[in-house]
């Protein structure tokens, strides 16, 4: 199963050049970028580790790049990792770019588990396969 999460999602992945152009769309908008990674791509997962410092005040997206190789020489194949664009023009954080780079060779999916409640209520929850290992030897 494919997980398909952010911008870009329903897309084959993007290769080095394409990420490297959409780094440079970033950049020339003056949006913060950085680089995050989790073993736990479950979609209401919001806190994924993050792979350094956001960067800041970077003009040339070979400095981000250089940090996603760096990342990939880490996690490689046992992570997703995600690049992530934020522009605080209006005086806060707003995420204006997101999408996966990186992902494990097998991704096992999630399964969709019912639970009926009372006066015949039924809720749905999702549960990712990866979690039934533990952290850090989930791929």
């Amino acid at each position: 199963m494919r997980i398909t999460q952010g911008t870009f999602s329903f897309l084959p992945d993007l290769t080095d050049e394409q990420i490297k152009a959409q780094v440079k769309y970033c950049l020339d908008h003056g949006w913060a970028v950085n680089i995050e990674f989790t073993d736990d791509p479950h979609p209401r997962n919001t806190y994924w580790e993050m792979w350094g410092l956001p960067m800041f005040d970077l003009k040339d997206p070979a400095g981000v790049m250089y940090a996603l190789e760096e990342c990939r020489k880490v996690y490689g194949k046992r992570a997703y990792i995600r690049l992530s664009a934020f522009d605080a023009t209006a005086g806060w954080e707003s995420l204006r770019l997101s999408f996966i780079t990186d992902r494990p060779a097998e991704e096992p999916g999630f399964r969709l588990e019912r639970q009926e409640l009372e006066d015949r209520h039924i809720a749905y929850t999702t549960h990712a396969y990866a979690t039934d290992r533990p952290e850090g030897m989930r791929y």
